[in-house]
């Protein structure tokens, strides 16, 4: 762990100073440090004991790379303007004043702005006094409680601000562009609930007296808890029906709660270090669910938690994945802590103690941890101390092999005379057999809800005779695989973990889905762990279609957007492996929509959903990805419509990114629809509409137009921060072209693009490719030009590009099987 942190990049070096008891000492030596980032100063005299003052004079630089004190531009009546702002997470502080720049070294910050007496100043606390001499104010703060530099925050700018004030009388502000204070109220409204459900859950009030929250229109990520001013980017703060997606208004409402829950998580009480980042963001992310889940009960977002939890069980099914408590040697590795580990995997587990231990005692727990540590620092190990305190349960003994252990288990489940064999094993998707060991909370079922049995796997295997809760001969049917005698493991997906069934519980787990006896969470966990073992090449890719074929009338959105997401993935390796088939693929998967989008239909229904409103948009968006013709057609005209009048109601803003989808999809015919596209992206004046754009624009087939789509999303019409919406759409057809492109250009790319937006470039255009021929060609081409910052981020993309070849492999040896039953699928319609 490295200590007296300085940046030697913005600052020049520093005139310093020591007073110790009124005796004032400059330094004969001052020597910085560049690679460590360390200001080293020498005495001609020992330094004695006791309390001094280390003053110094420095200057910074307002740089344009999205961290520490950065400008941005914005539009103010047609005139463009500069914005000051900072983003210090992680070490960035030390980019804007010299300091001590780790986690555990708190402080008070007392802070003191000039600036232009026109524009409005923010911080961390309240205006204490101003003072305007001519065209220039002079804004002084007050003194802040102690806490982290990184969360040391200002902005200036020009804003207009609405406000409220809470029960506790804390004045909660919110900072928008000029001109939309109204687009700001339902962030204002979701930050005003969750000060008041964290307030309770916690039984600690709000610490500071104010909370501000700005949306900014340069920033690297979705929002930043810095104490008192939470910063934003635009499109997670603002909102607006008229422009907005449920998908929108849902993504804000779990930001928001995630900032200011870390006004107690993360602020009030700090992670020691960064190896304990997950302590901030893991429970950040698992408790915005909860308070969205208090605020909108209708939304059923515990059941949209699984998407949450599968990020974390995608990334950690892989050799290259690292523990939740990932070891930070140096402070330039904390960047690529910042993943799904820490935030899904994190809260994964999280919620999995949570019902382990039971919500009151789990809710008590973590009141007693904020106490006990507020305004101080901790690590994992006091967490799990208070926790075995509270409940009387060894915590650590458990958590340990899930934090300090990369990666799970699948539990293998085999059924003989009433014995449950459970076994289980490390899972990764290359096939190859880890040594990991999980103490694992298994929840199990009966043939019903009404059966339910729990334990602990502590060992390796362990046989569990279940005899009393198998159905009775009087309760089951005839039929050997009857509706009674299905047996489904891990209960509403609370574990971290896989499931393999033995072909036997398998069969009855099927039909019991058939049957309609499985909730709507296991069944979304039963084609999930199916979709990994086919990845895996535990189990063939026509057992995953035959599954998915069970699924075929759903109507759930959580289920619909699973399975959309499998039909994705699957199109995308079976291109590579018999790319004869892959129009029938298609036909099944469009086929398997078409139910729930006849439902639908394009346009919405007064009182209709918030689900329904997800579900719309993510399923026309598919049928256009899977180039089905009347939704093409549909969405032409729809878009030709939106062309002639920009308020029409045929095209609502969940519907947009399908039609746009289909417009940049048919752009290998016509260019009219992609010049179309390119002018609603430099005509919008609404930062949604422009995000819209951007997602689909690079989903066309043909390699010249996404060459042009590529180059646009690097050129000064797209802010930096933006390449992270257009990169995912790139089209299957497109990735070749892609990588070519990023090979062409990435001196510029490397250039322009600070370490966390390069990921993106690494992640999106490397990860989708099929072949170890290609694995090999992206490793030779980074062999002289990785850097730290992505480092393992391309480790990772390359180890999903070899499992998928191995999956090619795989699929290869049952082409006549695959062939048979597909034939047979497109006969089913």
């Amino acid at each position: 762990m490295l200590v007296n942190l300085l940046s030697t990049k913005s600052f020049s070096p520093p005139l310093s100073t020591m007073v110790i008891f009124w005796q004032r000492i400059t330094p004969c030596d001052v020597v910085l440090n560049g690679n460590d980032e360390i200001l080293m100063l020498g005495f001609e005299q020992v330094l004695g004991t006791g309390e001094g003052v280390l003053s110094m004079e420095f200057s910074g630089a307002l740089n344009e790379q999205l961290k520490g004190l950065y400008k941005c531009t914005y539009v103010d009546k047609g005139v463009r303007k500069n914005m000051a702002v900072t983003q210090f997470e992680a070490l960035q502080a030390r980019l804007c004043f010299p300091c001590w720049d780790e986690p555990a070294l708190k402080a008070t910050f007392k802070i003191t702005l000039d600036l232009p007496s026109e524009l409005i100043a923010l911080s961390n606390m309240p205006i204490n006094d101003e003072k305007i001499n001519g065209n220039v104010k002079t804004v002084y703060f007050e003194e802040s409680p102690k806490m982290s530099t990184y969360l040391v925050a200002i902005a200036v700018g020009l804003f207009d601000h609405i406000e409220e004030t809470t029960a506790d009388g804390i004045k909660v502000g919110v900072y928008c562009p000029v001109g939309k204070s109204d687009e700001g109220k339902f962030a204002l409204e979701v930050a005003v609930k969750s000060l008041d459900i964290f307030t309770r859950y916690f039984s600690m009030p709000y610490p500071l007296p104010k909370l501000d929250m700005v949306a900014v229109p340069e920033f690297f990520g979705g929002g930043m808890e810095n104490y008192g001013l939470i910063i934003y980017r635009e499109n997670e703060m603002l909102y607006t029906d008229s422009r907005s997606t449920a998908a929108r208004k849902q993504r804000l409402t779990i930001v928001v709660a995630h900032e200011v829950a870390h006004q107690w998580f993360g602020n009030l009480v700090t992670m020691e270090w960064w190896t304990h980042l997950w302590l901030n963001e893991g429970f950040a992310t698992w408790i915005s669910y909860m308070a969205t889940d208090v605020m909108f009960p209708e939304w059923e977002i515990w059941t949209q938690f699984l998407q949450e939890i599968n990020g974390g069980l995608r990334l950690d099914a892989q050799e290259k994945s690292h523990p939740i408590e990932m070891e930070i040697q140096h402070g330039h590795e904390v960047d690529e802590a910042f993943d799904a580990i820490g935030y899904k995997k994190g809260s994964a587990v999280i919620r999995m103690l949570q019902e382990y231990i039971g919500d009151e005692i789990f809710q008590k727990s973590l009141s007693f941890y904020i106490r006990r540590y507020a305004w101080s620092n901790a690590r994992t190990e006091d967490l799990w101390s208070v926790l075995s305190e509270v409940t009387g349960i060894q915590v650590n003994s458990m958590m340990d092999s899930w934090t300090k252990q990369k990666g799970y288990p699948v539990i293998s489940v085999k059924s003989k005379d009433h014995i449950l064999e459970f076994e289980q094993s490390q899972f990764l998707l290359s096939g190859f057999h880890g040594d990991g060991q999980w103490i694992v909370p298994i929840t199990l079922c009966f043939g019903s809800y009404d059966r339910i049995k729990s334990f602990l796997l502590e060992s390796k295997s362990e046989n569990l005779d279940a005899s009393e809760l198998f159905p009775t001969s009087d309760e089951k049917n005839e039929d050997e695989y009857g509706e009674a005698s299905w047996i489904k493991v891990n209960i509403g997906q609370s574990g971290f973990y896989r499931v393999k069934y033995g072909d036997e519980l398998d069969a009855r787990l099927r039909k019991a889905i058939e049957k309609g006896f499985v909730s709507v969470t296991d069944k979304y966990g039963i084609l999930d762990d199916k979709y990994a073992l086919c990845v895996a090449c535990e189990q063939s890719l026509s057992s995953l279609l035959l599954l998915m074929d069970v699924y075929r009338k759903e109507s759930d959105y959580i289920i619909l957007s699973k399975l959309i997401d499998v039909c994705y993935n699957v199109l995308e390796v079976l291109r590579d492996a018999i790319p004869e088939l892959t129009n029938a693929l298609k036909e099944i998967f469009i086929n398997i929509l078409l139910c729930s989008a006849k439902k639908l239909g394009w346009e919405s229904t007064p009182g209709e959903s918030h689900l329904t409103g997800l579900m719309r948009g993510e399923v026309f968006m598919a049928l256009a990805a899977f180039d089905h013709a009347q939704t093409h057609e549909q969405a032409m005209h729809r878009f030709q419509s939106f062309l002639d009048d920009r308020s029409t109601e045929l095209l609502s803003p969940d519907t947009k990114r399908a039609a746009y989808i289909a417009v940049m999809r048919n752009a290998n015919t016509s260019r009219d629809g992609f010049e179309s596209l390119l002018k609603v992206y430099r005509e919008a004046d609404a930062v949604q509409e422009k995000e819209h754009v951007l997602r689909t624009m690079a989903s066309t087939p043909s390699p010249d137009i996404l060459v042009e789509v590529l180059n646009f999303f690097i050129s000064k019409e797209v802010r930096d921060q933006d390449i992270v919406y257009g990169l995912p759409g790139i089209s299957l057809e497109g990735h070749e072209i892609a990588w070519w492109w990023m090979k062409e250009n990435w001196n510029f790319i490397i250039n322009k693009y600070n370490g966390g937006l390069l990921t993106h470039f690494i992640r999106d255009i490397i990860s989708p490719f099929c072949s170890n021929e290609k694995a090999d060609e992206v490793e030779e081409f980074f062999e002289s030009r990785v850097t730290s910052s992505f480092a393992m981020n391309l480790k990772q993309s390359i180890e999903q590009v070899r499992i998928k070849a191995r999956l090619v492999e795989s699929i290869k040896q049952e082409r006549q099987p695959l062939q048979d039953l597909l034939k047979q699928l497109v006969c089913k319609g």
